[in-house]
């Protein structure tokens, strides 16, 4: 079977053991408003941006799970290239350097930067897909070198979210918001069960 027949693989697993050792102190620690039992580990199936298949890693809350799943699964028959797909602790829970190295991922416990309201990240029920080629854009700018040649949302790359695009569609079918859609800025990574 060829690289881009294989089947996709979609499980959902407690975070128990290593994992939960590995974010306790990083993405997660007490205080946050969800429990670690409370959040899942899903091993996805993607393609990557050189057409290679890999399984990553997302975590989310247990109730969005599924649909998650679903989406990934949306993603991968359309062979929707996808960075990578690790958790956030691999840069130590930092979003900036998540961000830097074009990581698609989901929870982490953070307050919406400049404030002290909960991320809906930290509630693993939003997710940020390719940020270099999706960037959060304010005043027409955006604060990574790499995703200046993204700001231009007209030319359409592999990678990018846009209205009708495969990426937006697999979201919407969930009932999930796009940040792309927001009025005040742009943020083309961020899908999340509230909107927000």
């Amino acid at each position: 079977m060829s690289q881009g027949r294989q089947a996709f693989r979609g499980q959902i697993s407690r975070i128990e053991g290593a994992l939960a050792k590995w974010m306790t102190g990083s993405s997660w620690r007490p205080g946050c408003p969800v429990h670690l039992r409370d959040l899942r580990v899903l091993h996805l199936s993607y393609h990557r941006f050189d057409g290679k298949v890999r399984v990553g890693r997302l975590i989310v809350h247990a109730d969005v799970a599924r649909e998650m799943v679903d989406v990934f699964r949306t993603l991968y028959r359309a062979r929707f290239p996808i960075r990578r797909l690790v958790p956030v602790d691999a840069y130590g829970a930092s979003d900036f350097r998540s961000i830097e190295a074009d990581n698609t991922s989901a929870f982490n416990c953070r307050y919406v930067e400049g404030t002290t309201r909960w991320s809906e990240h930290a509630y693993g029920r939003a997710i940020d897909v390719n940020p270099i080629e999706n960037p959060y854009v304010s005043g027409g700018r955006t604060s990574h070198p790499a995703s200046v040649q993204y700001l231009d949302r007209s030319r359409r790359r592999p990678g990018m979210a846009y209205e009708g695009g495969v990426l937006v569609r697999a979201f919407d079918a969930i009932g999930w918001g796009w940040g792309g859609r927001w009025t005040s800025v742009k943020d083309y990574q961020h899908f999340s069960a509230s909107g927000r």
